[in-house]
């Protein structure tokens, strides 16, 4: 059991541990699981609030007309909350190559493995927050195909989503002034910043939808 003191072991699945030891390994004084883990767990958690509205109003003769839209978003959804998952692995991996790299003698070599190494913190979190922003359009496509009775968890999806594209922001901030290129450099800071504006704009409408829901 991982009580906090210990780290996890390089091997192990961060997701296989129960949620009590995933806090307590967030917690610990090791830097994995951190930010970029729980923004791949609060995504998928996310999602499945979304599933579990979509999966309870699927059925309704209400909602009948609607099946074939439910049936697509139940594929994506369910294979976007796999996706975030990936990733929080995908974050663990590519934080121990920068940490392997940074370890390595001076060299240009180096300099040229840390530019690679920075490249894959970046895109990790850069590929949450695209994934964020697919779930957060199919939870705005269904805001007002949801049964009223889900709608606060539809909702809350959207928020845990919408903060996972935050979260991904805060990575690829404290990653992007190690870029070389300056101008990939601001390329990718007004990306990460557009994919955050979208996101917040997209959970505002599904919060204006839930709440004009009858």
């Amino acid at each position: 059991m991982n009580d906090g003191r210990f780290p996890v072991s390089d091997n192990q699945d961060i997701l296989t541990l129960p949620v009590r030891e995933f806090i307590a390994a967030t917690a610990a004084k090791t830097p994995t699981p951190g930010g970029g883990s729980v923004a791949g767990v609060v995504g998928a958690l996310g999602v499945a609030l979304g599933e579990m509205a979509l999966n309870f109003t699927r059925g309704k003769k209400k909602y009948a007309q609607h099946e074939a839209q439910y049936e697509r978003a139940g594929r994506r959804l369910a294979q976007a909350r796999q996706m975030f998952q990936d990733l929080v692995a995908d974050d663990i991996a590519a934080y121990r190559l920068y940490q392997e790299t940074a370890r390595q003698e001076d060299s240009p070599e180096k300099t040229q493995a840390m530019q690679v190494a920075v490249a894959a913190a970046i895109d990790v979190p850069r590929e949450a927050a695209k994934l964020a922003l697919a779930v957060l359009e199919d939870l705005l496509a269904l805001s007002d195909k949801c049964s009223p009775h889900l709608a606060s968890d539809l909702a809350a999806g959207a928020v845990l989503a919408a903060a996972a594209a935050r979260l991904s922001d805060f990575n690829v901030r404290i990653n992007a002034p190690q870029v070389a290129d300056e101008a990939a450099r601001r390329d990718i800071l007004q990306a990460s910043a557009d994919d955050l504006a979208r996101a917040v704009r997209l959970q505002e409408q599904i919060e204006t939808a839930v709440r004009g829901s009858p």
